[in-house]
């Protein structure tokens, strides 16, 4: 059962970018539970580390979920409080990103829900022309990636996109692991195969900009209380 959260925040536009010192250099490269077991201590390196590591992946989803940038920033931000303000939720047994991620899936799903969103595709904006009225090819392939239905839209992104295994896709969205393979199938059958071509050779679509990434993670940090045993809830995936 999806645990109940607030009312997506959006971005504070005023929130200073997070800042990357040594300290977090240092981390960049350091496994997962090494990471946590950190973060649990309220290491903010830490913490700033593992959300780095994972923003995109987690902007997408929520991305594919809600096609609109800020909404799904907000929502990322929401996740990143919950899981990094309780991680005991957080069982060794299974892949962190994946934990991570249908933390993300499950407040974007909620955040639908709550809003009444609309099932068909986006609105046009969702595909903004560049210079003279013209869509930038990368436009295009994002707008017929959000032209797909959402369980299939989300199958395709971490499949194809993100490039995870069936196997952590179904983790992180909490399927079986054949409902992946089913999704992701007729996803490709919606999609004309040049279409898929050339979105497996852009590995920035649907990306998180670094400005973006910086206010987020400096939001995150922000919301968390410094060196101190937190306790926000978080969703148990």
């Amino acid at each position: 059962m999806l645990d109940q959260v607030t009312p997506s925040r959006s971005l504070d536009t005023q929130v200073p970018l997070a800042r990357r010192g040594s300290a977090v250099s240092v981390t960049d490269h350091k496994p997962d539970l090494l990471l946590i077991e950190r973060a649990r201590a309220g290491d903010e390196a830490a913490i700033e580390a593992l959300i780095r590591r994972y923003a995109r992946r987690l902007f997408r989803v929520a991305r594919s979920v809600i096609p609109d940038d800020e909404r799904a920033t907000a929502i990322v931000q929401e996740a990143c409080v919950a899981a990094f303000g309780d991680l005991s939720r957080y069982e060794p047994t299974g892949k962190f990103a994946a934990w991570l991620t249908r933390l993300a899936y499950q407040h974007a799903r909620l955040q639908r829900v709550g809003m009444r969103f609309a099932a068909a595709s986006p609105a046009p904006t969702a595909a903004v022309a560049d210079g003279a009225g013209e869509a930038s090819p990368e436009r295009e392939l994002e707008h017929a990636i959000c032209a797909l239905p959402e369980v299939f839209r989300t199958v395709f992104v971490l499949r194809v996109l993100e490039r995870i295994s069936g196997i952590e896709t179904a983790a992180s969205l909490g399927v079986h692991e054949t409902t992946v393979r089913t999704r992701l199938y007729r996803a490709h059958r919606r999609l004309d195969a040049e279409l898929v071509r050339r979105m497996r050779s852009a590995p920035a679509l649907v990306d998180l900009p670094a400005a973006r990434l910086e206010r987020l993670v400096g939001a995150v940090l922000l919301h968390l209380p410094r060196g101190a045993a937190h306790n926000v809830p978080a969703a148990t995936p």
